[in-house]
């Protein structure tokens, strides 16, 4: 299915039948993300994807090595299908000597994520802080700074649209001496995997 065709099913309020069919189907391998969460990549087709995300304590997280507030360079639609997921805005502002964290590039491929500092240095507030729950929606525009949230010890899944915007790139705000390096996705192993879509297909059911 298209990414346009699982937008519509979302909007028309399909998206956990979608859901539950696609995992159900097998054939995935999730990943544990930087940011806190379980990836099982759905569908890919150039500069558009669909994955679910999955937040549990049931699986070890991986380690970021910058922070959880980033960027995208991608316009987001988020669907929840189960839990509380908060968006949280990061009001960003350029600094200089009284500057708290460094802007460093993230470019993702086959073997992991190459995270480059970039020149560009900042302090950060919070902003806008929206809080959406199970059949809620909401979108975030590329280039927008945010971290999203789920409650300590809850559990939370989503359905993420990513549509590629040109000229944006995926950022994140990390220590300001922190330097060029590489990290490796972990990708779970196929009883994790399992457990993982078992866990999203039990809340669906």
């Amino acid at each position: 299915m298209s990414h346009q065709g699982v937008h519509q099913r979302v909007i028309v309020g399909e998206a956990r039948a979608w859901a539950l069919e696609t995992l159900s189907s097998g054939g995935l391998t999730a990943v544990r993300h930087p940011l806190g969460f379980v990836c099982l990549p759905l569908e890919r087709d150039g500069g558009e994807g669909v994955c679910v995300h999955l937040w549990s304590d049931s699986f070890a997280h991986a380690e970021s090595t910058t922070s959880q507030i980033h960027c995208h360079s991608w316009d987001l639609v988020s669907h929840v299908l189960y839990g509380q997921v908060r968006n949280v805005h990061a009001v960003v502002t350029d600094a200089g000597r009284d500057a708290t964290h460094r802007v460093f590039e993230v470019v993702s491929g086959a073997d992991g994520d190459r995270i480059s500092p970039t020149g560009r240095t900042v302090r950060h507030a919070t902003g806008l802080v929206e809080v959406f729950g199970p059949g809620d929606t909401y979108t975030l525009a590329a280039d927008r700074f945010h971290s999203s949230v789920v409650p300590e010890g809850g559990e939370a899944a989503t359905i993420a649209l990513g549509r590629g915007r040109p000229g944006s790139r995926d950022l994140s705000l990390g220590p300001l001496g922190g330097g060029p390096h590489h990290v490796a996705r972990q990708p779970l192993d196929a009883r994790e995997t399992e457990l993982a879509v078992r866990l999203i297909t039990a809340h669906l059911t």
